[in-house]
């Protein structure tokens, strides 16, 4: 069985357990076979946490899952240094934390204070924490899939701009239609009356020699300044119409560059071809700028949602000749 193929079938496992997220189930794919970090955000109740969990009941992974709250400390994600005594000596042992897993699902980071989020963002961004001056590598395989709440605000820390970019996709998930909440629910009564069933795991191998393949999908020349035209048209908006330099405030950095062709490669490769089109470009661009795009008052006092500005962005946007 080629990777391709083991990674389609994880593909079919998560979204027979995940009702009508389809596309959500294929950007959290894009993030594990990209080796980025993601932050889903939707409303509470619509599988969020499922969806994670789903995907490391398929891999051959440890998982781990961190509550956060405004009373957490940084030792309590990374470990701490534990004093031990062995033969009447005492000696320092480090203590991993759940940070230390494969999958780390960080619920409702939002409610982590800063010190927090200055450890997490070491572990995301430099795949390593230091505790007591000494330094702990984390996994090969390593992922933080960090949810949110876009409703509740009390207690809570919202994350800074350096965090956010550090995120290579930003995944909202929306309410299922009415004939996907019909077989969620009888999706739920079967699990409840069926045993449960022990599957197959796919080798962590598996999505490295994944990796390995996406690494070989070409990108052209053109494909390559489209991406660059589409990162340059939300720094100087003014070039493309005065309705898109009126909504934007801030345009997105280099790491949206690198984020938007790394994830073009691999929507290309899940699509089974070895070259990237800008079909795969725009089919990521929302998920790769709406968190790294600063909006305008104009646009908020507009109601333009990132979303909605970021379509405007790339229907203005042509692909070089």
């Amino acid at each position: 069985m080629t990777p391709l193929i083991s990674i389609q079938t994880l593909q079919d496992k998560m979204n027979a357990t995940i009702i009508g997220q389809e596309k959500i189930v294929q950007r959290l794919i894009i993030g594990l076979l990209a080796n980025g970090n993601l932050l889903v955000e939707g409303l509470p109740g619509l599988a969020k946490t499922r969806a994670v969990r789903a995907m490391a009941n398929a891999i051959e992974s440890k998982f781990s899952r961190i509550q956060f709250t405004p009373d957490l400390l940084p030792s309590d994600v990374t470990g701490s240094e534990n004093m031990y005594e062995e033969n009447g000596q005492y000696q320092f042992k480090f203590e991993k934390g759940p940070i230390f897993g494969n999958i780390v699902l960080a619920d409702e980071i939002n409610r982590a204070p800063a010190k927090v989020q200055s450890a997490m963002l070491e572990a995301m961004e430099e795949r390593q924490v230091t505790i007591a001056g000494k330094t702990h590598k984390m996994p090969k395989l390593f992922i933080v899939m960090a949810t949110q709440n876009p409703v509740e605000q009390e207690g809570t820390y919202p994350l800074p701009e350096a965090q956010m970019d550090r995120f290579l996709m930003h995944i909202n998930i929306e309410y299922l239609s009415s004939e996907d909440e019909l077989k969620m629910l009888q999706m739920l009564k079967k699990e409840k009356n069926q045993a449960p069933q022990i599957e197959e795991k796919i080798s962590q191998d598996v999505i490295f020699a994944a990796r390995e393949e996406i690494e070989n999908i070409s990108v052209s020349l053109e494909i390559e300044r489209y991406i660059v035209d589409l990162v340059f048209a939300t720094r100087y908006p003014e070039k493309y119409s005065e309705e898109l330099a009126s909504f934007i405030d801030v345009g997105v950095s280099p790491r949206a560059t690198i984020a938007l062709e790394t994830c073009a490669r691999v929507h290309a490769y899940l699509k089974g071809r070895d070259f990237v089109q800008a079909e795969d470009v725009t089919a990521v661009i929302n998920d790769v700028f709406r968190h790294r795009l600063t909006l305008s008052y104009t646009a908020m006092a507009k109601a333009k949602s990132a979303d909605e500005v970021i379509n405007l962005l790339h229907s203005q946007v042509a692909i070089s000749a």
